[in-house]
């Protein structure tokens, strides 16, 4: 994640935070002289995050929007369950600092976790990165993503982490009910409610269940500062228990994706640059995660909803002057519909 200049984008106030990590004293050092400091990071659309220094201490604070939230949506206490039950875990993840549901220190509630050093990408192709140590870090993400899949989450305690029923018709009606309520008229981004009647009628059986993280693209990935290999796994809002193969679409996504839509692979020589072929990197996470089944043209699809959906939600997000970026509402927007004519091209064979 890069970083603002740290007067900017800040949406509580400060004393209010200091006072409280004062008196808390949650894993703060004893140099109360030091004084606080709060930078915004730029990276991600949802839920707001800054980084806090207090002389060497070091930390990140994740908290929800000051908007008017749909159910379900920005959940950090989902983020901090998760970020607990894994600490100890082989996942690698930044261990939570704590919890507060104290609306009167930032204005919604918030978590502190810790602060982890390394690189994050914007983009799948890694600018700047060697070809050899490009293709190593392409296969700890995807060896990242098979030991995730691979975890007992009921002996993590989060046996309970997810709704019974058929995964994908329960995301099918949550994501629809969501773009229902983005969208602008009957008539907007037409392919998307293509996309979404086809995916209707194909809603598959499957009683594979797994902890899944629900946004697994590389700009969640934290990479070691020098070494190629992930670090830490960020932002796990969107995390549940569900079919691995949602994570496996949407972190394949890249190779079906231009550049100017969120740094996807298409159209470039991904042999010269040490990226592996999309089939070479699948048929590797098959057999790291044990996986019998196979991505289809649902899954891939699914992800292009799914990607969608959120896209329009941070364009609405934008336009209701809530956005993280100040451009927000036209980089939701025209995400939205790459995904969606991503996502019709798919079920035109295409």
């Amino acid at each position: 994640m890069n970083v603002e200049e740290h007067t900017r984008g800040i949406d509580f106030e400060v004393d209010r935070l200091d006072a409280y990590l004062r008196d808390a004293r949650h894993g703060l050092p004893d140099d109360d002289a030091a004084a606080l400091v709060v930078e915004r990071t730029v990276g991600g659309m949802s839920n707001p995050t800054y980084f806090l220094r207090r002389g060497s201490w070091q930390a990140v604070l994740r908290k929800q929007p000051n908007a008017v939230l749909m159910p379900s949506a920005h959940a950090i206490d989902r983020e901090y369950r998760v970020l607990t039950a894994l600490r100890d875990s082989a996942m690698p993840v930044p261990a939570p600092l704590l919890y507060c549901t104290d609306r009167e220190v930032v204005g919604t509630p918030f978590y502190l976790m810790e602060r982890i050093d390394g690189r994050v990408f914007e983009g799948f192709a890694m600018p700047g990165v060697p070809p050899a140590e490009r293709r190593a870090m392409y296969e700890s993400m995807g060896a990242t993503m098979a030991a995730l899949h691979s975890l007992d989450f009921r002996a993590l305690g989060l046996g309970d982490y997810g709704k019974p029923g058929n995964y994908f018709a329960r995301q099918l009606s949550r994501w629809s009910q969501q773009w229902t309520q983005f969208r602008h008229g009957d008539d907007d981004i037409p392919e998307l409610d293509r996309v979404v009647a086809w995916l209707a009628e194909r809603v598959p059986e499957s009683d594979t269940l797994a902890l899944c993280h629900g946004d697994f693209r590389i700009t969640n990935m934290m990479f070691h500062p020098t070494e190629p290999r992930v670090v830490g796994v960020l932002d796990w809002e969107l995390s549940t228990l569900g079919h691995p193969l949602v994570d496996v679409a949407f972190n394949s996504q890249a190779w079906r994706m231009a550049t100017d839509e969120n740094g996807g692979l298409l159209g470039l020589p991904l042999a010269d640059m040490g990226i592996p072929s999309e089939e070479e990197y699948l048929e590797r996470y098959y057999r790291l995660a044990g996986s019998k089944e196979r991505m289809t043209t649902f899954h891939q699809v699914f992800a292009m909803f799914r990607g969608a959906v959120g896209s329009a939600g941070v364009a609405a997000r934008g336009e209701a002057g809530n956005g993280f970026l100040p451009d927000a509402a036209r980089v939701g927007r025209k995400l939205a519909q790459a995904y969606a004519r991503r996502g019709a091209a798919l079920i035109d064979g295409r």
